[in-house]
């Protein structure tokens, strides 16, 4: 039986540089930074003082006041981004089966403002129990994928995925498995974060992860460069309208790319740092590869999981150069995170967004901010740095990874019937 082929019809984002999908790909290519002063709390007391939020988002322009206190932040912006991609698919009450449309959801960690701010009331007051009715649901990170399928009234499978900074792509994977396995015609999949907060910046702060360059923060994620300090926390809701082939086309759904493969891996080796040697992502790109029946050589970009640390970098081009030999040199390899930040859960859908970009366009975003070579990474890769470059683009290759030793990675093609 021939398998069922899984073609992106639908896209939305909000991103720190540009709250639809035309404003992200058009910062993307020019290297324009995400990162400043924080505005979302008094981080003045903080090692890190800055963070790449979404610039000018007001829920209450997208639904009622009523409706917008009921959603933490992450789940807002998850709405706002699934309505932009079922727009954009052209999906309407009458011109696709509900009970087929599903919704699988990511985020690596959900409401965890929502949480901190209930329980610092709790903390704060006289001890009596006065939690928002809402809380609960306000935090649970599933509540995303039930808020978008009650919006457009999709019935079809529904739940959550969770990796730490690979949910996202686990989330795509998950989509793409599911519809090729006939149980829906179309899934809504990606993720959403927002935990630029009191505990999401103090706890990464803690575990020194982040970068605390505050006196010059759009220089601050450095992916690749000698002087890489750490990552800086983003926040993102992308969202992709996975679809069946042979449906899309029967609708007349305008066709972005195809999604070949997928693969998922663990390190099995520490809570926190990589594998030293890359193991888990030469596993993981290597079963991509397998999954899309690919050989190394058809790749053309790899967005990077690229965060800015010291260990993390290193250990994902080692794994490139080791997966794919000599073709490694004839890549175009880049960081989007060197714009975006790092926007935990959600980074894997905004920066698949950007490989379906770089597929359609035959354009590669840069890795900017780099200013010293580090001689521990290869010089012969081309990380594409500071500045964009054209080169034809047929397939891409998206590397998420995650606390855990989670490993994710997703292979997009140039759509041909």
């Amino acid at each position: 039986m021939q398998a069922r082929r899984i073609v992106v019809t639908g896209i939305g984002a909000l991103t720190p540089i540009g709250n639809n999908v035309e404003t992200y790909w058009n910062n993307l290519i020019n290297g324009v930074s995400g990162a400043d002063m924080i505005t979302q709390f008094d981080a003045s007391k903080f090692k890190t003082r800055f963070a790449c939020e979404i610039k000018g988002f007001d829920p209450t322009e997208f639904m009622d006041r009523k409706e917008a206190r009921k959603l933490d932040r992450f789940a807002q912006i998850a709405l706002v981004a699934s309505d932009q991609a079922v727009l954009d698919a052209g999906i309407t009450k009458d011109n696709v089966d509900h009970d087929r449309v599903g919704v699988i959801f990511a985020s690596g960690i959900g409401g965890l403002t929502t949480f901190t701010e209930e329980v610092t009331n709790f903390v704060n007051g006289d001890g009596t129990p006065r939690f928002n009715p809402f809380f609960i649901p306000k935090m649970i990170l599933d509540i995303a994928a039930g808020q978008i399928s009650m919006k457009h009234g999709f019935r079809g499978p529904n739940y959550a995925v969770v990796s730490a900074c690979a949910s996202s792509t686990n989330a795509i994977i998950s989509a793409m498995d599911n519809l090729k396995l006939g149980k829906a015609d179309i899934i809504i999949t990606g993720g959403s974060e927002a935990v630029i907060g009191v505990a999401g910046m103090g706890g990464f702060n803690a575990m020194k992860a982040m970068s605390e360059r505050n006196e010059d923060p759009k220089t601050a994620s450095r992916p690749y460069d000698k002087d890489r300090d750490g990552f800086i926390m983003g926040e993102a809701s992308g969202v992709l309208v996975l679809e069946e082939l042979e449906h899309a086309i029967r609708r007349g759904a305008k066709i972005y790319c195809e999604v070949v493969g997928g693969g998922a891996t663990a390190d099995a080796y520490h809570l926190t740092a990589p594998h030293p040697e890359g193991l888990g992502a030469r596993n993981v790109m290597n079963a991509a590869l397998r999954d899309a029946g690919m050989q190394a050589n058809e790749i053309d970009y790899i967005n990077t999981h690229g965060t800015s640390t010291p260990l993390g970098d290193i250990a994902e081009a080692k794994a490139i150069t080791e997966v794919f030999g000599e073709h490694a040199y004839n890549l175009n390899i880049s960081s989007t995170k060197s714009m975006t930040g790092h926007c935990l859960g959600a980074a894997g859908v905004i920066e698949a967004i950007a490989c379906i970009q770089t597929v359609i366009h035959d354009i590669i975003p840069p890795t900017i901010n780099h200013f010293t070579d580090d001689p521990d990474l290869d010089p012969r890769l081309n990380f594409t740095f500071n500045k964009a470059e054209k080169r034809v683009v047929n397939a891409a290759l998206s590397n998420t990874f995650g606390f855990g030793g989670h490993n994710a990675c997703v292979i997009v093609k140039k759509y041909k019937a």
